[in-house]
């Protein structure tokens, strides 16, 4: 099995992503979605099951979506075996929480805090697992929807002075897309 991740400006893209994969045929179970959504900005945790219904909408996007807060984030709309994973580091106070969730999937530690932090500036990721043979196919999908070019934004990311995530930091406020 492989991880293929990418992260988008925002949630609906993902969303949409998620639905094709989806479509695809790629098991919901094997598919993952954490991002800044404008309602979980606006809600607490305790309306996840709410929101989760809303932002899935009738096709049922995944089970399970809805609000988790995680440090240096603040709340998520969230979904899937990634965010099960951040969910539990966060409930247990461990280190790292959304940093192990990514590394735990297979993501290089600089790969695993540009999507900490893109998240945390308000754009949503999406990963699946697939075997190889469905490897290229989950990749076509998530690149036809234009995911953000990491380099680029790696560097954007490093002239405006960030170096890596930060769970203690205070949650971005920049615009949520």
């Amino acid at each position: 099995m492989r991880t293929v991740t990418r992260s988008y400006e925002s949630y609906d893209i993902a969303r949409r992503v998620v639905e094709e994969l989806q479509s695809a045929g790629f098991p919901a179970a094997d598919i993952s979605l954490i991002g800044r959504h404008e309602s979980a900005d606006n809600s607490n945790a305790g309306e996840g099951a709410g929101i989760g219904a809303a932002l899935g909408g009738a096709a049922g996007l995944l089970a399970g979506l809805g609000l988790i807060a995680i440090p240096g984030i603040g709340p998520v709309v969230a979904a899937g075996w990634l965010a099960s994973t951040a969910a539990g580091a966060a409930a247990g106070g461990v280190t790292g929480g959304i940093i192990g969730a990514f590394t735990s999937a297979g993501e290089d530690e600089e790969s695993a805090n540009y999507y900490a932090e893109t998240v945390r500036r308000g754009g949503t990721v999406v990963s699946v697992r697939a075997s190889e043979e469905q490897a290229p196919a989950a990749e076509a999908i998530m690149d036809s929807a234009i995911p953000i070019d990491r380099d680029t934004r790696l560097t954007d990311y490093r002239n405006q002075g960030w170096s890596r995530f930060d769970e203690k930091a205070d949650p971005y406020r920049g615009p949520i897309v």
